[in-house]
């Protein structure tokens, strides 16, 4: 995908975005904020009382902001990189919630609630990990899933949105050269840069939950902000914001199918 390649196109990359695009939201409020934007008002009900697993929990900034959301939940934080756990078990310290809040690279504990929030967009292979989810949920868990932007959305590429829509008009090689400026880590293709990033359309992941041992209760899509026709199913590609979606074991969800409306 992508038409503007070679040394051209890293050319005009370089010249219209010599530095990486800034991210506006940061620090402890913004993920608390983030997250009720995700997940709804009601998360610290859902958390209540609770064993919650966050999967992919980065340094530990959601894990400790469920914690203060429901003062009665424990969360056990899981990520593949020592780093961001190194780092999230120093923010519990800081927060006070290291009694409440551990942080592994792998669990054999059993969760009532998996939470998955901003990174079903970086596993690089998301079928194994809706599989090992499934396994960590105790017989009548759920797995709440919120992420986006989704590929085809204005800034789908993260990083290499440069501009709307820049990570479909500039070939992966391109982009890749226009990043190495300024990360140094060897990666050559979008799977392979910190994080990762797999390319996910909305209807790739319903197909994968299909493919998985768990089902879909319910899944919203929420649309670029102003423009709520972007919900109608063959717009949503191309303007949807977020994804967000309750997801069970197939044993006891095949009778609550729904679509949130």
């Amino acid at each position: 995908m992508g038409i503007l390649g070679g040394s051209v196109g890293v050319k005009i990359l370089r010249t219209i975005a010599p530095v990486p695009p800034q991210s506006g939201c940061s620090g402890a409020d913004a993920t608390d904020a983030k997250l009720e934007t995700a997940f709804g008002g009601s998360l610290s009900t859902e958390l209540a009382g609770k064993t919650v697993i966050d999967f992919g929990c980065g340094d530990g900034q959601q894990a400790i902001a469920m914690a203060r959301a429901a003062p009665d939940c424990r969360v056990i934080g899981l990520d593949i990189q020592q780093k961001h756990l190194d780092r999230a078990r120093q923010r519990s310290v800081e927060a006070g919630l290291e009694d409440r809040c551990t942080f592994a690279m792998d669990t054999e504990e059993r969760a009532d609630l998996i939470v998955s929030f901003d990174a079903f967009e970086h596993f690089s292979d998301p079928l194994a990990i809706l599989t090992i989810m499934s396994k960590l949920l105790k017989p009548n868990g759920e797995v709440l899933v919120s992420f986006g932007p989704t590929w085809l959305h204005p800034y789908g590429g993260h990083l290499f949105s440069v501009f709307p829509w820049a990570h479909l008009i500039f070939t992966e090689q391109a982009l890749i050269r226009w990043r190495a400026r300024f990360r140094q880590d060897g990666a050559r293709s979008f799977d392979e840069v910190e994080g990762g990033l797999n390319k996910i359309r909305i209807a790739e992941f319903e197909q994968l939950v299909e493919a998985s041992p768990l089902t879909i209760v319910w899944l919203e899509t929420v649309p670029i902000r102003g423009l709520s026709i972007l919900r109608h199913r063959f717009l949503r590609e191309f303007g949807s914001s977020l994804v967000r979606c309750r997801l069970v074991p197939v044993h006891h969800g095949d009778t609550e199918n729904t679509e949130l409306q």
